[in-house]
């Protein structure tokens, strides 16, 4: 079966874009909000003990700090991406930028635990609408092919750069008070805001379709409670009564999408789209890179300051250099998936990643030192993250109609956040149990958990470019 066979053509494209002051100035915009969601990621996570300080919460109130973000993020992608097809893409994307501003600034403001973790709520589901927006205007406003994948390899240098920054700049801020590090973003998301509102080309509404509330409504509360259910779980136990329930009742309402999507005139979600293996393979090997790369950083942030007891600053910088690789990486993916294609540099970046994850297991032993073990591994994963994630992208997205962008978009990144969510919390669950050991060693079942993972991304890429070689 071929992809012309299952989606709907393309609009022709010119072969040679110029690249006029207009279209820099729309793609410096979409990277803002893109290095703002990395920001905001990685500088919450080094507040969090100031923040649970100050505002008395308990250990398990303040991992819904960022939970609350993932809940609202991951549970909504999937509709974030297709509503802006069906609503527009410059109106959805503004609305939700400016809803983004408020929360972080509101977030700043606040003195109650509570509505600390609602504002975050809030800015994941904000996220939801920008992140599959921002990058499918991407996609639309580039055409397929040279100029999309220079565009989208820088889209992902500021994406790296973001989280990169919010490490450093999160470790500063934090020694000035919490709460710069959600009003530090606000001027730069207002910035975006009104940039948007000028440089973004005004675009219509889909003809057909819009008209699903049915599918709405199971695929947005099945996400939701599924996102839900994976963060909760660990706390309770996986097998308890409520964690089972959960888990029924989401799958039962993700089983009423389908069957609903498969019989109205007009679907919120064309499943055809999930008979192309490229798209298929992109999604998980999208969950295999995010799924193990953030679980990762997760730990090394754990083990270098429970541990090793490292200020947030020092610790910021010992694994800045897998940002920097991705940073500097980054700006040459266009220029080879031009000449090798995305399924080969998939497969490459995987290889790199899994061989840190390897590297990293085979040298530390108790007690890793930075030069020889940790080092190499950030370089590698850094790699690894660099030339997969614009690849990726590129290949989630290739062949598909300028009407379901946003989907694909939405699809994506919503598998990358919801397989992300299942590994941290099993790794997250394997950590804990192990961090009285007080060395390296409590730390090696999660590292095992993630190499698992991104050796089965890396075999399902090896297989599909086998099979296409045969």
């Amino acid at each position: 079966m071929t992809i012309s066979e299952t989606l709907p053509a393309a609009s022709p494209t010119p072969a040679v874009q110029t690249w006029n002051g207009r279209l820099w100035g729309v793609l410096a915009v979409l990277c803002a909000v893109l290095f703002l969601d990395g920001l905001d990621v990685s500088m919450v996570g080094v507040a969090l003990p100031s923040i649970g300080s100050e505002l008395g919460l308990s250990t398990t109130s303040l991992q819904w700090v960022v939970n609350g973000y993932v809940l609202g993020y991951g549970g909504l992608l999937l509709l974030g991406g297709r509503t802006a097809d069906l609503l527009g893409r410059r109106r959805v994307f503004l609305i939700a930028l400016g809803v983004f501003t408020v929360a972080s600034l509101v977030g700043g403001l606040v003195d109650d635990g509570g509505l600390l973790i609602a504002t975050r709520f809030i800015k994941g589901l904000a996220a939801a609408f920008t992140a599959p927006t921002a990058l499918s205007i991407l996609t639309t406003t580039f055409p397929e092919g040279p100029a999309r994948n220079r565009a989208l390899s820088i889209f992902t240098v500021f994406g790296a750069s973001g989280y990169s920054s919010g490490l450093i700049l999160g470790g500063v801020l934090t020694s000035l008070g919490w709460r710069w590090n959600f009003l530090v973003p606000v001027p730069l998301a207002l910035a975006a805001l009104i940039g948007g509102l000028f440089l973004i080309a005004r675009d219509k509404p889909a003809a057909g379709g819009g008209h699903d509330l049915g599918g709405a409504v199971t695929l947005t509360a099945g996400t939701l409670l599924t996102v839900y259910a994976v963060v909760t779980a660990p706390a309770r136990g996986w097998l308890a009564p409520l964690s089972i329930a959960q888990f029924v009742l989401a799958a039962a309402l993700l089983t009423a999408f389908v069957l609903i999507e498969n019989r109205v005139r007009h679907p919120l979600v064309r499943l055809g789209i999930l008979r192309v293996g490229s798209i298929v393979r992109a999604n998980l090997s999208m969950v295999a890179l995010l799924g193990s790369y953030v679980s990762f950083q997760f730990m090394m942030t754990l083990y270098l300051q429970d541990v090793l007891h490292w200020s947030p600053l020092k610790m910021a910088l010992a694994l800045l250099p897998a940002g920097l690789v991705v940073a500097f990486g980054s700006p040459l993916v266009g220029r080879l998936i031009d000449r090798y294609g995305t399924a080969r540099l998939i497969t490459v970046a995987m290889v790199s990643l899994s061989l840190g994850y390897v590297w990293i297991l085979v040298t530390a032993g108790s007690d890793p030192r930075y030069p020889a073990t940790i080092l190499p591994t950030m370089l590698l994963l850094g790699g690894g993250f660099g030339f997969g994630f614009s690849a990726i992208m590129a290949q989630a997205t290739d062949g598909v109609h300028d009407d379901e962008q946003g989907l694909a978009s939405g699809l994506v990144q919503s598998s990358g956040q919801i397989g992300t969510a299942l590994i941290l919390a099993v790794v997250s669950a394997l950590v804990a149990s192990g961090l009285a050991a007080g060395d390296f060693s409590g730390f090696r079942p999660g590292v095992g958990l993630v190499t698992g993972v991104a050796i089965a991304g890396l075999l399902l890429n090896v297989i599909s470019l086998a099979g296409r070689r045969s």
